[in-house]
């Protein structure tokens, strides 16, 4: 790769320094679905960290929503899923030379805010578990994160800070939030707690039916720039997240979309 191929000037003097890169990855394929391309040509040239915030279940019950999750990802134990899809996560990113950090947040599909007394059979009160996003389209897909999940977010933005200590980062990745998933827009927020240079990447494959939130961009000042070189070998990495693969392309073809990322007019026009 040249590195003036590079369209973001912040990007190519980082790696032109060899300066250490951190990408915030919301679930176990969210960072190589949304940059792969990007992450094999930086991996060979500077030391690149993934952190990936939610990559835990809770045990049963589940929802509606989480219980279809798992039927389709043909699996039927949330615990033992969560192992096949760290693993994965893993050997894809050690076969790219990217260190991975797993921080061990529970999937909002699985999350809760706790019990409430409930009657069991005998009439006695008994603990059952809220969850605190109860269904995917009015909930997780809404946009609007619980406000129970404020110390959620404030704890995991203290544990990125101590990862961005612990390796360096000169720069680091996270969402946009195409498709406005609450892990997804949790993740941006950790980045913009950071007091470090973000760039902001699009969400795939929910940029294949959303849009960014343009008043987000037009806030922030931000401007996209596109990255192809490798688009093609990023099937196959996709392909490596078995468990995923499948459900998210039911039909078998992964399309073919240049990675897009975001940077502040200012830092584009420099």
């Amino acid at each position: 790769m040249n590195l003036r191929s590079i369209p973001s000037p912040r990007l190519d003097a980082a790696v032109s320094a060899g300066a250490p890169l951190l990408f915030l990855s919301a679930h176990l394929d969210d960072a190589v679905l949304s940059c792969g391309a990007l992450l094999a040509a930086l991996a060979p040239r500077c030391p690149v960290t993934v952190a990936t915030v939610f990559t835990a279940a809770t045990d049963p019950p589940h929802t509606r929503a989480a219980r279809s999750f798992l039927r389709q990802c043909g699996a039927t134990d949330a615990d033992a899923l969560f192992a096949d899809r760290r693993t994965e996560d893993r050997d894809v990113l050690a076969g790219l030379g990217v260190a991975h950090v797993h921080l061990g947040a529970v999937d909002a599909l699985f999350r809760t805010r706790g019990s409430r007394a409930a009657l069991g059979r005998l009439g006695r009160a008994v603990p059952e578990l809220v969850h605190r996003y109860p269904t995917y389209r009015l909930d997780i897909a809404r946009g609007r994160v619980a406000a129970g999940d404020r110390v959620l977010a404030a704890g995991l933005a203290r544990q990125v800070s101590d990862l961005v200590a612990t390796t360096g980062a000169e720069l680091v990745f996270c969402p946009v939030g195409v498709g406005n998933h609450v892990d997804h827009l949790l993740t941006r927020g950790i980045g913009a707690r950071l007091g470090r240079p973000v760039v902001h990447y699009s969400d795939f494959p929910y940029a294949l039916s959303a849009t960014p939130d343009r008043d987000f961009l037009e806030r922030h000042r931000l401007w996209p720039w596109t990255w192809e070189h490798g688009i093609a070998e990023k099937r196959r990495l996709i392909r490596d997240y078995r468990t995923q693969a499948d459900a998210l392309f039911p039909g078998g073809t992964i399309p073919r979309r240049p990675e897009i990322y975001y940077e502040p007019r200012a830092i584009r026009s420099a």
